[in-house]
């Protein structure tokens, strides 16, 4: 399941409701200006480092994508956010990108 599945589940959202960073500051208690901070980076991300991207259905493949199948920067800032509202190691676990962000929540 995705991060945005598992938030969903969790805070008792349709599954497929696609929420904004207000309505996820609101359920996490999470300060929007902080969830604003990884949705910036995760749209940084995107920009500095094509071939990291994933395809709109979730692939990834080492050599990247067509950018017409690739998830656009804006899906790619909202996923970040899901993964860190989530608890996504891969994120904040030690040394990981997001870590003093979320030192902040």
């Amino acid at each position: 399941m995705t991060f945005k599945g598992q938030f969903n589940k969790k805070y008792k959202q349709p599954l497929n409701k696609a929420n904004g960073l207000n309505d996820i500051a609101r359920l996490t208690k999470i300060k929007k200006s902080i969830l604003q901070k990884v949705y910036n980076r995760g749209v940084g991300a995107h920009k500095s480092s094509p071939s990291s991207i994933r395809s709109k259905s979730g692939e990834k493949r080492p050599s990247g994508f067509s950018p017409s199948n690739r998830m656009t920067k804006e899906q790619w800032g909202i996923a970040r956010v899901y993964g860190f509202v989530m608890g996504n190691k891969k994120q904040i676990g030690k040394g990981q990108p997001d870590r003093d962000l979320y030192a902040l929540t």
